[in-house]
């Protein structure tokens, strides 16, 4: 596994480590900070007179996190050096997503609001590679900066992994002499809109229900007239950011289009392998976590005048545990490093399925650790005053949400039967 390693990498997570415990750690226990890491943690995060969006002195708190992050040169670490980065690779990456996440909750990477002090800048890299010159002079410094933020809007009401049927419109109309789109219809968890200062819409301009063809992508100014948010739901991890927005009668120049006007789910698609590949390292922090803590505290409990760790059901449980997370880990570094040597073309041919076994297994791993963890420490585990429940809360959503459990087997059996991918037929 060693070999695997980039030879960089030992010393960028001890740096991590030092910032961590230098500057964030002091900043989690000044002025009862703490609220947001002990047991009072999803209370004192939710605003629950303002529709249980996130508190503002939560959300305040994370955007202090990483603007030290950014000026210690951890923030973009994930983008090309021509955005001040450190063009990490896809290894890179998980290897730190992976150490960040072991650590526990904490202002370095905590699973509310997906924030981290290496980030991931997924919109800002949509524009670079889709972007005309305006819309990249427009967005990528002030989606790096924090002036900018984008949200998603592809889910819809009745429309969530069958993308392509999406039912929001989108109809040619000019506006006073400006040739432009009309936009009609509705968008379910677009995550992040009471930031938002514009969210990428998918609509329907050209083609048929059930056609990848003929989906646009267009990006809208969250202050447009017809653009509403109707609901804030809530959720299984609260606070919630995730919206249910309508669309009516939006209208957009023709200068919104991000990318070929009909070809609009290849944005869409644009970061699904790299934000996967992520997502199942991070997962695998918390199998990690869940499972180290779950060892310390068999060893040092005692029932019965003898250790918890003494009995072999406590020993096995953790043992399949650790062995799953140690196959897993392996699977996805080497999948991000072969990653690294291809176009994203070769990606979605050659490694799709492999992506989709690190990402469903690692999710499933997270989950089924932090319920281990719930089991070995009891009524305690059960409680707030440890942090297994809301790691299983935060890390059950990824089972649904960046491709749900049954679409990343539906993936790899495409791969594994030939339907798609290499072993298809030409």
């Amino acid at each position: 596994m060693s070999a695997l390693v980039p030879a960089h990498i030992p010393e960028f997570l001890a740096r991590l480590d030092r910032f961590i415990d230098a500057q964030l750690k002091p900043l989690e226990q000044a002025d009862d900070n703490a609220r947001f890491f002990d047991h009072r943690r999803e209370y004192e995060r939710t605003d629950w007179a303002r529709e249980g969006l996130p508190s503002r002195a939560w959300e305040a708190l994370l955007a202090e996190a990483r603007q030290l992050a950014h000026e210690a040169g951890f923030l973009a670490y994930a983008l090309p050096g021509e955005y001040g980065g450190g063009d990490a690779s896809n290894l890179d990456m998980a290897m730190v997503r992976e150490h960040l996440a072991a650590r526990g909750l904490g202002l370095h990477c905590d699973l509310q609001n997906e924030h981290s002090i290496v980030g991931n800048f997924p919109t800002t890299l949509a524009f670079r590679d889709f972007g005309s010159a305006q819309q990249r002079a427009d967005f990528i410094p002030g989606s790096i900066a924090g002036t900018v933020a984008v949200a998603f809007g592809l889910t819809e009401p009745d429309h969530g992994s069958d993308a392509t049927w999406l039912e929001t419109t989108a109809v040619p109309e000019t506006r006073d002499g400006i040739a432009g789109w009309s936009l009609h219809g509705s968008k379910m968890w677009t995550t992040g809109m009471h930031v938002a200062t514009h969210v990428l819409l998918f609509a329907r301009s050209t083609g048929e229900q059930g056609s990848a063809r003929g989906i646009t992508c267009f990006v809208v100014p969250t202050g447009s007239p017809g653009l509403q948010v109707d609901e804030w739901l809530w959720t299984f991890n609260m606070p919630t950011d995730h919206a249910r927005v309508s669309v009516n009668n939006v209208w957009v120049p023709e200068s919104a289009i991000l990318g070929q006007p009909e070809l609009g789910l290849a944005v869409a698609q644009h970061f699904v392998h790299e934000n996967r590949i992520r997502q199942a390292a991070s997962s695998l922090g918390t199998a990690r976590y869940c499972i180290r803590e779950s060892v310390a505290y068999a060893r040092e409990r005692h029932t019965f005048g003898q250790p918890l760790a003494s009995n072999q059901g406590i020993q096995f449980r953790l043992a399949e545990l650790h062995a799953d997370y140690e196959l897993v880990k392996a699977l996805t570094f080497q999948v991000a490093a072969e990653m690294d040597q291809m176009s994203k073309p070769e990606v979605a041919r050659r490694l799709s399925d492999k992506v989709a076994i690190c990402n469903y297994r690692a999710n499933r791993l997270a989950c089924e650790a932090a319920d281990a963890a719930i089991q070995v420490h009891g009524a305690m585990g059960y409680s707030r005053y440890k942090q297994f429940e809301h790691h299983y809360r935060h890390h059950r959503r990824y089972r649904i949400t960046e491709g749900s459990d049954e679409i990343q087997l539906r993936k790899i059996a495409g791969h594994l039967f030939g339907y798609v991918g290499s072993r298809s037929a030409t």
